[in-house]
């Protein structure tokens, strides 16, 4: 269908093999996109197929040019698509609950705390606002948000959102943490504070893991990920009330915008601003 970008866990017929199709990146068409859903179920399929529970294979799909096959099978249906034994399954809440209920060690995954669930729930839209608004009162509410995570993290003194071994929570949060990192301090030099050691902690544990590493995007994609968004939300793409001129202009600056972006080696931040030795001092 595309470019297949990973495979884990065994492939001689003794487990499932499970194939999730995720967007390919915005720039080059292949390697892997900033959808956050993609990455958060790549992740949880991950962690199974490192327990060996399935054998997985990611297939990433160029949105802006889908091949002719997948346009056959899913017509407008945008990834991410898991597909188990012939079985393709659409929807976000669809496939969370076939990995949940039908995978193999899936349901270990799914654990039950509210108190995190209602904490993570609204934390992306914040993000949006700030990007959106570019206002210091937004910056100060997602900073605010980021804290009481932070303040979680320090009280219960895990590795982990729920204890010393990773969930659902994790794999839902860390995404979209690094969005906050990346398009944060590209488009309105937003910074998670250094005092919020707890989650830095967090952060700099979840940068040792394959399951955030292999799934992660360049920061570049993610970056262009909110610039087509910004492009869109100013009626740029594909509006049908520009001018033939200005579609024209506004191509011409999107492709060389995506012609210098496509120059560039890709990067991914995973530093940790503090002392890393005094993180695991705190521990």
């Amino acid at each position: 269908m595309s470019d297949e970008i990973a495979e884990n866990g065994t492939a001689n017929g003794d487990v499932p093999e499970i194939e999730l199709i995720i967007k390919a990146s915005t720039i080059d068409g292949r390697r892997k996109g900033a959808c956050l859903f993609c990455q958060e179920y790549f992740m949880d399929l991950y962690l199974l197929a490192e327990l060996k529970t399935i054998s997985l294979k990611v297939t990433t799909v160029d949105m802006q040019k889908p091949p002719p096959d997948f346009r056959t099978n899913f017509e407008a249906t945008h990834p991410p698509i898991l597909i188990d034994n012939g079985l393709a399954i659409l929807e976000n809440e669809k496939i969370e609950r076939h990995i949940m209920k039908s995978v193999p060690g899936g349901h270990n995954l799914f654990v039950q705390d509210k108190e995190v669930a209602s904490l993570i729930e609204n934390l992306y839209s914040k993000l949006k606002l700030v990007l959106v608004r570019k206002d210091e009162q937004k910056s100060a509410a997602l900073r605010a948000h980021l804290g009481r995570i932070d303040a979680l993290l320090e009280r219960r003194g895990t590795r982990f959102l729920t204890g010393d071994t990773m969930c659902c929570f994790d794999c839902e949060l860390m995404p979209r943490l690094q969005h906050i990192r990346v398009a944060g301090k590209y488009f309105v030099d937003f910074e998670i504070p250094t005092s919020f050691r707890a989650l830095w902690r967090y952060m700099y544990h979840m940068y040792q893991l394959d399951a955030f590493t292999q799934s992660c995007p360049a920061d570049q994609d993610i970056i262009n990920h909110y610039k087509l968004q910004q492009l869109s939300a100013k009626g740029l793409v594909l509006s049908p009330t520009l001018t033939r001129q200005e579609k024209e202009s506004n191509t011409d600056s999107a492709l060389k915008m995506k012609k210098h972006e496509e120059l560039e080696t890709p990067t991914f931040t995973t530093s940790i601003p503090i002392d890393v030795n005094d993180l695991n001092n705190t521990e």
